[in-house]
Order: structure tokens, then sequence, then C-alpha cells
């Protein structure tokens, strides 16, 4: 690793779980940021920072002036601009020694599998139920972690999902039918409000969830939900446990042809 590289990380490669060759092994590492909105945008920020190879930035839509409360990937300048553009040009002001492909797609059973090509991690920055129910069944089908965010007004949610343990449609599986009290991700309409501190609590969480589960250090949020309430700050956190009838990873179904 250059000099010049090893002191942008200095700070990083100063702790003992991360270290040269943690490093050197986040600088291969291949990442995609399904989303560049509240939570993708500031995910991605964190993870340019801190070293990581390769982002691939995929998201169909364009910068609009409400995205910018939370959005700080992006700016007035970039209006108008594909998000994934705009995020594209900011991540390599950030950090130009990594390299950032943006992918202006919308995510859906027919782009998936191309996005996950050499991905070795997906982060969540989706807003809605079926985007995350691909993600799920492309991370189980490539046997890849994915790192889940939810947020919505003061609150947010977040959990990893790796194969072999809890998978996202363990625990929600119709959305519809869920009750107020239970697991909503991405089932708010577009026009509820969001404080864009809210997507930031969530989406750094998201970064070092990420960063520990391409270093494999540390204990991962993996068979867990942390919930924050961003009004009273309180946090708390549910054992996940794995549904035995699961239509996407239990053993009598995992191996079906079911349609999303």
């Amino acid at each position: 690793m250059a000099l010049e590289t090893c002191e942008r990380y200095t700070r990083q490669i100063k702790l003992p779980q991360i270290g040269l060759s943690g490093q050197e092994k986040l600088s291969r590492a291949r990442v995609l940021i399904a989303g560049a909105g509240g939570l993708g945008s500031l995910s991605s920020l964190y993870l340019a920072a801190a070293g990581v190879g390769h982002l691939i930035i995929a998201d169909h839509d364009h910068v609009e002036l409400s995205n910018l409360n939370r959005q700080l990937v992006h700016c007035e300048a970039t209006l108008g601009d594909p998000k994934v553009v705009s995020a594209a040009q900011r991540l390599g002001q950030l950090n130009s020694t990594i390299q950032v492909t943006p992918v202006q797609v919308r995510i859906d059973q027919g782009s998936i599998d191309g996005l996950l090509e050499g991905v070795d991690l997906i982060v969540d920055g989706c807003d809605n139920y079926p985007t995350r129910k691909v993600l799920n069944r492309a991370a189980l089908r490539h046997n890849l972690p994915w790192v889940f965010g939810g947020v919505m007004g003061f609150d947010g949610m977040i959990s990893s999902f790796v194969p072999g343990s809890v998978c996202f449609e363990c625990i929600i599986q119709n959305p519809e039918t869920l009750k107020p009290e239970t697991i909503k991700p991405g089932t708010h309409p577009p026009n509820n409000g969001i404080l864009g501190a809210t997507a930031g609590m969530i989406a750094s969480i998201q970064a070092m969830e990420a960063v520990k589960l391409l270093l494999a250090i540390g204990t991962p949020l993996t068979n867990r939900l942390v919930r924050i309430s961003g009004l009273d700050m309180r946090i708390t956190t549910a054992t996940l446990t794995p549904n035995p009838d699961c239509r996407a990873c239990s053993p009598s179904n995992k191996n079906q042809n079911i349609k999303i």
C-alpha cells in the first residue's frame, strides 16, 4: 500500500482489529449500494472514506430539492442529475483512490444479478418492501451478506442478514397484514416525513456493519434487530429467530422456483 494511502487511513490502520492487512482487504472489497437516497448516500460516503475499493451505486431516480435534507451525497449543483451520477461525482471528490461505478437502473428481478457480479456485500439503501425482497432473494442465491436499514420520521431500524442465519423474509413476509407494533420496513408512503439525522444514524451503523462483515471482525447484527427511537433516544435490540416456513430460506422452500 502506497505511503499516501497509508496516511489517508492512518487512524483506522491504528485500530488492531483493522491494521494494514485489514485496510488492504477493504481496498479489494466490492460493495453494492442499493439505492442512492437517504441511507445509500450516507453509507456510501462512509465506505468511500474508509477505503472500500469498489462501490457500485445503483438507483434509477434523479436528484430533487426535497432530497437534500437527508441525501447528503447530493447538492444543489446536481439537482436534476441522475442520483448515481451525482453520487459518483461526490464520492470521487472525497476519495479519488477508489473506484465508483454508477448504474442508473431500477433494482428488480431483471437487473439484480448483473449488479452482483464480483460483489462481496450489499448495503440496503432502498425505500420499499418489494425491492428489499429482491435483494433478499438475490443475496441468498449468491450467498452474500446484506445490511438492512429502515427509516421513518425520527425512528430507524437495522439488521445484518447473512446466509445461514435469519433472512429478511423470516421476519416480514407480507407488510400489508402486519400490526402497527410489528416490523414494517419499507411500507411507508412516499410523502411521509423524515428528519435527515434519522437516516444519518442508521446509515452510519450500516457502514459500521459493512466494514465488520467485510473484515470478519466484531459481532455483527446477525439474528438481531436494533430499533432507534430518535425523539426519546431509546435503543432496543430484539433477538430474531429463523422462520422454519420461510418462503425464501427454509430448506423446504429455498430450492423451489417461488416467484417474488
